[in-house]
């Protein structure tokens, strides 16, 4: 399982990935992203999904959070990014160090 590395999204946004060598996986809704997830996450380390997908899938998404490995990240898509990402972000690391020391809100 050493860096590998898969993405889950719409095909319009993942493609650029496969193109860097990423293992791409599309999913045009929230269960089909979800049940990938569930396929996949023994075989890669890091997994990024789009944040259309993540942000629904929250309440499964927080599984991982006490594992290791797979880290499951949020990214935006094509379309633009919706915020959600960011948010997972400063969340964890404010769990992580008790303060926000990357956007200072």
């Amino acid at each position: 399982m050493t860096g590998k590395i898969a993405i889950i999204g719409d095909g319009d946004s993942i493609m650029v990935f496969k193109a860097a060598g990423v293992a791409t996986f599309p999913a045009e809704s929230e269960a089909k992203a979800k049940e990938t997830l569930r396929k996949i996450a023994k075989d890669f380390q890091i997994i990024f999904l789009t944040e259309e997908l993540a942000k629904p899938l929250s309440d499964f998404l927080k599984r991982f959070d006490e594992q290791p490995y797979p880290v499951v990240l949020s990214i935006p898509s094509k379309n633009g990014s919706t915020g959600y990402g960011t948010e997972l972000l400063q969340s964890a690391m404010e769990r992580a160090l008790g303060v926000d020391i990357l956007f200072n809100n």
